[in-house]
């Protein structure tokens, strides 16, 4: 889609956009507040609640980003993880699980072994690493076998050492499809335990044929 009185080529080659015409948070409020949509929910199959609902009220800007944890890898938890507190890793990456059990089969996170705060800040060679160790995760927690989708999410609001969400939806289950995984994951009731864990040492073992790195 071409945007009426943006020319494509202004910014080709370079890494700088103006921002003038974007909108600040105050205007996004401004213009929100009074104005909150209720999506139809009840139509959705795969939306995990029932009942009446309302959207909560706005809340205008804060004035400033909320600190994340971490920041500038100061006091970062994740760097400072010994290697055995993951279920594999090599010399650029770490892949963890949560501390217990949760709804969904897997949920596991891949970590720079580096402190990087966004996938932009990456070196172009770890960059280019970074597609394929998606793709390895991806494959290793589908090989747990009866996974539906492996969902891969990026979110870094808690913790700023970069990292990236597996989230592997059971097969058929199609209430559990979508965005909604997520929730679901904390709805349904843990995975028993040994079930768990064998679901990891399958990730582990499957990531380690699939190119190295130690389990």
């Amino acid at each position: 889609m071409i945007v009426q009185g943006c020319d494509p080529d202004q910014h080709r080659g370079t890494d700088h956009y103006d921002p003038a015409m974007s909108e600040t948070p105050e205007q996004i409020y401004q213009r929100s507040v009074d104005e909150l949509r209720m999506p139809p929910v009840e139509g959705w199959a795969t939306f995990p609640f029932d009942g009446e609902m309302r959207p909560r009220a706005l809340l205008p800007p804060e004035t400033s980003e909320r600190k994340r944890h971490g920041e500038g890898g100061v006091d970062c938890r994740r760097c400072a993880a010994a290697d055995d507190e993951y279920i594999w890793t090599n010399e650029r990456w770490r892949l963890h699980s949560l501390r217990e059990p949760s709804g969904l089969p897997v949920v596991v996170l891949l970590e720079t072994r580096a402190h990087h705060a966004e996938p932009g800040d990456l070196p172009d060679d770890l960059a280019a690493e970074c597609g394929v160790m998606i793709g390895r995760v991806e494959r290793a927690v589908r090989s747990v076998g009866e996974i539906g989708r492996v969902h891969v999410c990026r979110w870094g609001d808690g913790s700023e050492h970069l990292h990236w969400w597996f989230m592997a939806r059971p097969a058929r289950l199609s209430q559990l499809y979508g965005t909604f995984a997520a929730l679901w994951d904390d709805i349904l009731p843990p995975t028993p335990e040994d079930v768990w864990k064998e679901n990891l040492v399958q990730v582990a073992r499957a990531l380690s044929a699939g190119g190295g790195g130690r389990p």
